[in-house]
């Protein structure tokens, strides 16, 4: 037992176990995350298996797209397989490179093309609900990711369980990417929507997060969103707002990877 002048006294025993606690939720914490890894491993690389040859691929941003571009540089090296992809950040455009996936841009296809499209682009969620709408953006690429989407006939979400909802907004906040100088009125407008507006900063730098297109990201919290078809249309319509992160009637297919290894495919 140990006592201070306050009269405070902690026993060996106490201190024993607070440790043993510690070290238990430390062990825990380490073990899911291990599992979503595995989960998010097993989601890309299922996608990475449609990929066919001469395909034109739209590259998405986050951990679990890295997976796929991973996998679909091993077969561009293994199986001389011949394709080209969008990325769709500065991010996915590095790891496209170090793994070996031939890039381009819209504008290079757009010259080379009789109609620019995409034959499958590979991304991520934040959140997905049972209409496979998304909450996307916690990376700050969802602007070029929701053009890139766009463009793709076969549009593939990779995530992991802890991502379903039954609602959008459940978990996540709406990311808005906004003009740094429309920051307060845009806020206003997302305070009027029912919204509780939060300007991202930066985790390893001084001031707000910059998007790739030198936008501020705004977060947007909503809670359970009961209509969000008609929450993405007004938000596109605030002065300042370039776009948001709702993508709705966008996915075709919904690869949710499990901890064992197998993939749940919703479309």
């Amino acid at each position: 037992m140990l006592c201070g002048t306050s009269d405070l006294c902690v026993s060996f025993a106490d201190l024993g176990t607070s440790t043993i606690h510690s070290e238990m939720t430390t062990e825990a914490r380490s073990t899911k995350h291990e599992e979503q890894r595995a989960a998010k491993r097993v989601a890309g690389e299922a996608a990475a298996d449609l990929v066919k040859d001469g395909m034109r691929l739209g590259l998405g941003t986050g951990s679990t797209t890295a997976f796929a571009i991973e996998a679909i540089g091993r077969r561009v090296r293994e199986e001389s397989l011949s394709v080209v992809g969008v990325p769709t950040s500065f991010a996915a455009e590095r790891l496209a490179r170090e793994y070996g996936v031939p890039i381009t841009t819209l504008d290079d296809l757009a010259q080379s093309e009789a109609a620019l499209s995409l034959d499958l682009a590979i991304d991520g969620a934040d959140e997905v609900d049972p209409d496979l709408n998304l909450i996307k953006g916690r990376g700050a690429a969802h602007t070029r990711e929701k053009i890139v989407a766009s463009l793709a006939e076969r549009f593939v979400v990779l995530i992991d369980p802890s991502k379903e909802v039954d609602q959008l907004g459940t978990k996540m906040p709406v990311p808005v990417e906004v003009l740094p100088m429309a920051e307060a009125s845009v806020s206003k407008a997302l305070r009027d929507l029912g919204g509780e507006p939060v300007l991202r900063m930066g985790q390893h730098k001084d001031g707000p997060v910059v998007s790739d297109q030198g936008f501020w990201i705004v977060d947007a919290r909503f809670g359970a969103i009961s209509n969000p078809a008609d929450l993405a249309a007004a938000i596109s319509q605030i002065p300042g707002v370039l776009d948001h992160g709702l993508f709705i009637g966008m996915a075709t297919d919904v690869f949710v990877g499990e901890a064992d290894g197998s993939v749940r495919e919703k479309r």
